[in-house]
């Protein structure tokens, strides 16, 4: 069995977790074999910090369309929040958001939160884990994958976990999720991206290193393996403790009683860490839980109060305070936010006064580099809606997350394309530009070396030029192993093709180098 397959089936038996603020959290981090593919990971400090609404939020009762008010009337007049309690919004009158929202609706008005409307994707599934798993893995809607949209991502960027890392280079893990389950979203393509192990007895062991030495045989360097990648994970544990202690403190007062709102105290977590110096690209936090088939409101003090408000008041304030914290400590220009969740809820209201699961929803952009505003128009509500009508879609939730890639992360497209698998219209839902987030993968941006289709299924093209000369091309797995040679011989100057069978390889990240005297060029494709 090899190290990764190993790895990848033996990361589920537990997880390894450390306290800060009393807060769970876990690493995850990568590592490559090739030194000079350390240098891989476009160049950019930014940071995305996604959180995931559990349940299926009610889009229609948290982004109100007020020019469908009396439609509304009609289809959910046990649960609608009565129009003059809802929050106004700069620049439209159309438009408005749920009276406990008062946190984002500053954030709006002052232009730091882009509401997408009507985000779903073709034929969408009502099932609270399969809708879940489409979302995290950015899959089609009758396509099951096994690898997660950031872990697609973050496995171009940095090739060959868990070997290597962390490093002088890279100190820090890549993605931190604070909590305690490791979200299929950062799954890799070939191995689970999160640190495990069976127990804390163990792990003290493996952390001091004091263990007994590994038989010479298959079983004893898997165990090798693993306690080399737990001893990654004490390090990781090592550098994040240490950026919470550099920032001591959260600078905002607006964070609610720590123990009264779970996102809050999530997110005074990360703003400590981004504050602290950790050089983390993705946070994942979450609150729920929004599946709010009964009681969404109470029926006796007012539609305006219930259980969707008070989650959604925890969702606003956390944020809130969070973009108020990482301004005071003047990192506000790195860092955005983006909210999902698994669906939308019905039009129609039922008699429990609450909601079903239904298809689109809104999502929600914020920091000081999104283009505030509202991108998208109201959904539009039938005069007499029934039970099976739903929300509209308007944009594919793949394009919010290439959106956020290209535009954000500055990934170039080979790297957008192994990474969403297919090719999905952008959205201009951000400020920033990308004109110093280059990629320093050798031959990354040198079109003389490419091949497609990448991800490859059956077999894949590569396609390369050369000025003549004595040239030699192989193919090396994500550890390293050499696994053939490609191409070698003597070409006269020009371009050329080959065809690469990849049907009876194993799924996972490659890397194919052609060498052309003192010059060699590196390629990543995705075997699928």
């Amino acid at each position: 069995m090899k190290r990764r397959t190993f790895f990848k089936r033996a990361l589920p038996i537990a997880t390894v977790p450390f306290l800060v603020n009393g807060f769970q959290m876990k690493a995850f981090g990568r590592g490559s074999i090739f030194e000079k593919l350390l240098q891989s990971a476009t160049q950019t400090d930014r940071v995305l910090v996604i959180v995931q609404l559990t349940g299926g939020n009610d889009g229609l009762n948290t982004v109100i369309p007020l020019d469908q008010y009396s439609a509304l009337s009609t289809s959910r007049a046990n649960i609608l929040i009565p129009d003059n309690l809802v929050l106004p919004l700069n620049g439209t009158t159309l438009t408005g958001l749920h009276p406990s929202m008062t946190g984002m609706q500053n954030l709006y008005n002052n232009q730091q939160v882009a509401i997408v409307q009507g985000v779903s994707y073709p034929n969408p599934n009502f099932s609270h884990f399969t809708a879940t798993d489409i979302w995290l893995t950015a899959s089609d809607s009758n396509q099951v994958l096994p690898t997660g949209w950031v872990g697609r991502f973050l496995d171009q960027e940095y090739a060959g976990y868990p070997l290597g890392f962390p490093n002088t280079q890279y100190p820090d893990p890549l993605a931190l999720q604070i909590g305690s389950v490791v979200s299929t979203a950062l799954q890799g393509p070939a191995v689970n991206m999160g640190i495990a192990i069976s127990n804390l007895s163990n792990f003290y062991q493996l952390t001091t290193g004091n263990y007994n030495s590994a038989p010479n045989n298959p079983a004893g360097h898997e165990l090798s393996f693993l306690r080399e990648t737990s001893l990654q994970t004490n390090q990781y544990s090592n550098s994040i403790q240490t950026a919470a202690a550099a920032q001591a403190t959260n600078l905002s007062t607006k964070y609610p009683t720590a123990g009264t709102n779970s996102l809050a105290d999530q997110l005074a977590i990360v703003a400590r860490l981004i504050g602290g110096g950790l050089q983390t690209k993705i946070y994942m936090v979450s609150l729920g839980s929004f599946d709010t088939h009964s009681a969404q409101v109470d029926g006796t003090a007012g539609n305006e109060s219930g259980t969707h408000a008070d989650l959604l008041q925890k969702f606003s304030d956390a944020v809130a305070a969070f973009q108020d914290d990482i301004t005071l400590m003047q990192q506000q220009d790195r860092v955005i936010g983006m909210t999902f969740s698994e669906f939308g809820r019905r039009i129609i209201s039922n008699s429990s006064l609450g909601t079903d699961h239904g298809t689109a929803e809104p999502v929600f952009l914020f920091g000081s580099q999104v283009k505030g505003g509202l991108i998208g128009t109201n959904p539009v509500i039938p005069a007499n809606a029934t039970v099976n009508d739903n929300i509209a879609m308007q944009q594919d939730f793949r394009s919010v997350y290439a959106s956020v890639l290209k535009n954000w992360f500055c990934v170039p497209d080979d790297v957008l394309m192994a990474s969403m698998l297919q090719t999905f219209p952008l959205i201009d839902m951000l400020n920033a530009t990308c004109t110093t987030g280059v990629s320093n993968v050798e031959g990354e941006q040198n079109n003389s070396l490419r091949n497609y289709p990448n991800p490859a299924n059956s077999s894949t093209i590569i396609e390369f030029e050369t000025t003549g000369g004595n040239i030699q091309m192989k193919l090396y797995d994500e550890v390293g192993h050499e696994v053939e040679t490609i191409v070698e011989g003597t070409y006269a100057p020009g371009t050329y093709q080959t065809e690469l069978d990849t049907h009876n390889m194993a799924k996972g990240v490659y890397f194919y180098t052609l060498k052309q005297g003192e010059q060699s060029t590196t390629k990543r494709m995705l075997v699928m």
